[in-house]
């Protein structure tokens, strides 16, 4: 077992907040089933998310109040402010993906950034790896550009039918451009999430590496002035990945609902 000292230097390794850990495995049909500590912070999310927001919107009161109230006018604004501008009058079918898309990889954003590792070796004097940026992993930012692959598609198919969607990749264009404008709208389709997927990696994984790095440079240098100048640094730098977390959850949400309008509306 670690002591806390030990456990802390550890944690001064820049990667140690977003690589992913193995908790357990389990076999499945002859299959080997790894569960990481990613896996079990997109559980932890879905978990808190199914419990909170009910209990947030409980209230059927005209005017809501606290959490409640926080969180219907984060659901208006999404409503009306990112969607509705380019869904229309389809706003209402699509709002529910929409919503949970924004809340979904914000509730991850702000996990990640709750060191629970460190909470419950305090707690219990444990190492634990249930802990971890999840939207930092690649494969699960790509698993979430994906959904958002499927649902532009598939959105697009509802509305105007196979046929009609695929036309719609070229719309009144001279028929030598034809097969070069579909090549190109195909690129785009496959770009469109690859685009989501890194943006919010990338950000998520930055900003958990710089954070580290700081706070490391406390224990390199070992001095009063470095240890205040790091932590204070520190203590910014997380305030401003709480915004990110925030900003990255709007973009990923706005994105993906501009790329469904796009299929829904084509003539917009």
């Amino acid at each position: 077992m670690l002591d806390f000292g030990n456990m802390v230097l550890a944690s001064a390794n820049p990667l140690e907040h977003v690589v992913a850990k193995p908790l357990f495995t389990f076999s499945l049909w002859g299959a080997k089933i790894v569960i990481s500590n990613h896996i079990f912070m997109l559980l932890l999310a879905t978990v808190l998310l199914i419990l909170v927001l009910p209990l947030a919107v409980r209230d059927k009161r005209l005017v809501r109040r606290g959490f409640g109230n926080l969180i219907e006018t984060v659901c208006v604004f999404i409503r009306e402010e990112v969607a509705r501008p380019f869904l229309h009058d389809r706003t209402d079918k699509y709002i529910g993906f929409i919503w949970t898309t924004f809340f979904f990889v914000l509730t991850l954003n702000l996990l990640g950034m709750v060191p629970l590792a460190r909470i419950i070796y305090l707690l219990t004097g444990r190492e634990s790896h249930l802990e971890g940026a999840a939207t930092a992993n690649i494969w699960i930012t790509g698993a979430l550009a994906l959904s958002a692959f499927f649902m532009i598609h598939i959105s697009g198919m509802r509305e105007h039918g196979f046929g009609g969607y695929i036309r719609n990749f070229a719309p009144k264009v001279p028929w030598p451009m034809v097969p070069f404008i579909y090549l190109m709208e195909i690129i785009a389709a496959l770009v469109k999430p690859f685009s989501l997927a890194i943006r919010l990696f990338a950000n998520i994984f930055a900003g958990h590496v710089v954070v580290a790095t700081i706070i490391g440079l406390a224990l390199i240098f070992r001095n009063i002035t470095a240890g205040f100048a790091s932590v204070f640094a520190a203590v910014l730098l997380s305030l401003l990945e709480l915004f990110v977390a925030f900003l990255q959850a709007y973009i990923f949400t706005f994105l993906s609902t501009i790329f469904i309008g796009f299929a829904v509306q084509p003539e917009h």
